[in-house]
């Protein structure tokens, strides 16, 4: 293998797994309540169905009438009571309302000291996935370092290299920041 593959490698894998992080950080930004119904908000919670911990998206569709209503169809309606339950145990702060087929869901208006405090909650989190991305970078400068050491780069590849991953880095931690401030504006739009 040359040493040109051995860098590619490296910053490939470090790419899928900062990729993970802005995946991840998706993901959390769309479980955070603004006022609108969406799916995100309760697609990954945890329902005991049948004594196994399920997703609530594999075991209901989702619908959204109107812009603070979801309604959610349980695919079994043997599990409607343990998806309720599910709901009410989770933080939403919503009751859901049961009818027998399905479960509506109406979210009220978020005060002004919510937003802020939820601001501050995807703050965190972003920040969180900023530090992995990091750790990543990190990690991948460390194995390009021994990769050097051991005489299989040369000190001008690792130095392309290095600048290469720098550039990575600094571009996933911006579509962080670029996901952060769309979901501030998102939370803090009344």
């Amino acid at each position: 293998m040359n040493d040109g593959s051995l860098i590619e490698l490296a910053l490939a894998d470090a790419r899928e797994k900062m990729q993970r992080a802005i995946d991840h950080a998706k993901s959390e930004f769309a479980a955070v309540r603004t006022g609108r119904a969406t799916p995100g908000l309760v697609e990954k919670l945890k329902v005991d169905y049948y004594g196994t911990e399920v997703p609530l998206q594999q075991l209901a569709g989702f619908t959204v009438p109107e812009a603070r209503v979801l309604v959610i169809h349980p695919y079994d309606k043997g599990a409607l009571k343990s998806i309720e339950k599910a709901i009410q145990n989770s933080d939403l702060g919503v009751n859901p309302s049961n009818d027998g087929v399905l479960i509506r869901l109406v979210f009220p208006q978020l005060t002004e000291e919510r937003r802020k405090e939820l601001v501050k909650v995807v703050r965190q989190r972003a920040e969180d996935n900023r530090v992995a991305i990091r750790n990543v970078r990190r990690a991948t400068r460390h194995d390009l370092d021994a990769l050097e050491r051991d005489g299989e780069i040369s000190s001008d590849d690792l130095e392309w290299a290095e600048k290469e991953l720098e550039k990575l880095t600094h571009e996933l931690i911006t579509e962080i920041d670029r996901l952060l401030g769309h979901k501030e504006q998102e939370l803090l739009d009344v």
